[in-house]
């Protein structure tokens, strides 16, 4: 009994379904490859705990961070490698090893960020592959600069110093002399009449120099020597002229009487 085509759709139906299970998830090309994704979580940087740390990956320079990328087990091998960097962007690795072309080595700027990573690959039937270590570079890596809303904030030391000196000095040394001298003489010589010349001249002399601090001086008398007022002293040599002149005149009359 031959088989009518409504049949012969049933039965294709489940072996296209058997075929596409057999083919597995990850997608395959007309030369055999698949793509598979790494295992590790990303975002990653070459220092982000977890990450293995070594000194050299193959023959990246100490300047830039180095990645190294492994397949697991033998049989597997990299047939290109898409990884993207931040900042770098995506770079794509077609040469592999060494030793073998299991493993891939990448380079990135100091301190940059692996956020996207897949592999096509070749042989076996791997769900991954793994970030095996990082090679931190030895470059120091520059913060980035942070902006900060607002007015800017000038830092400064200012100074002031106020020096103030002020000076006063007076000196004053008054000095005072006083030095009356009254002299009286009287000559009268008339014939036989002998002459006298009776003379005073007391000569009181003062001197007296009193420095005075702060600018300021006192208005009392200036000393003598002895602490005497000078206006006593004056007083006395005036006594004693008037006396001078008195007995000269008296002798006088006597001498005419």
């Amino acid at each position: 009994m031959p088989i009518s085509p409504k049949r012969w759709a049933v039965a294709a139906v489940p072996a296209a379904a058997s075929l596409l299970l057999a083919a597995g998830a990850a997608p395959a090309f007309a030369d055999g490859s698949y793509t598979i994704p790494i295992h590790q979580k990303l975002p990653l940087t070459a220092t982000s705990q977890g990450v293995e740390n070594q000194k050299k990956c193959a023959d990246i320079p100490s300047t830039q961070d180095g990645w190294h990328f492994v397949l697991p087990g033998n049989s597997t091998t990299f047939v290109e490698l898409k990884v993207t960097f931040e900042p770098g962007g995506e770079k794509t690795v077609t040469v592999f090893g060494p030793p073998t072309d299991k493993h891939a080595y990448v380079a990135s700027e100091p301190g940059a960020k692996l956020t996207a990573a897949s592999a096509k690959v070749t042989g076996g039937s791997v769900e991954w592959f793994n970030l095996s270590h990082t090679c931190p570079s030895s470059a120091t890596v520059s913060p980035s600069p942070s902006v900060s809303s607002g007015a800017p904030s000038p830092s400064g030391s200012p100074s002031s110093s106020a020096s103030a000196s002020a000076s006063a000095s007076a000196s004053s040394s008054p000095s005072s002399s006083a030095s009356p001298s009254a002299s009286a003489s009287s000559s009268v010589s008339p014939s036989g009449t002998p002459s006298g010349t009776p003379s005073g001249s007391p000569a009181p002399s003062g001197s007296a120099s009193a420095p005075a601090t702060g600018g300021t001086t006192g208005g009392g008398l200036a000393n003598t020597g002895s602490d005497a007022p000078v206006g006593l002293i004056a007083g006395m040599a005036a006594a004693l002229v008037g006396a001078g002149a008195f007995l000269v005149v008296r002798r006088r009359r006597g001498a005419e009487g």
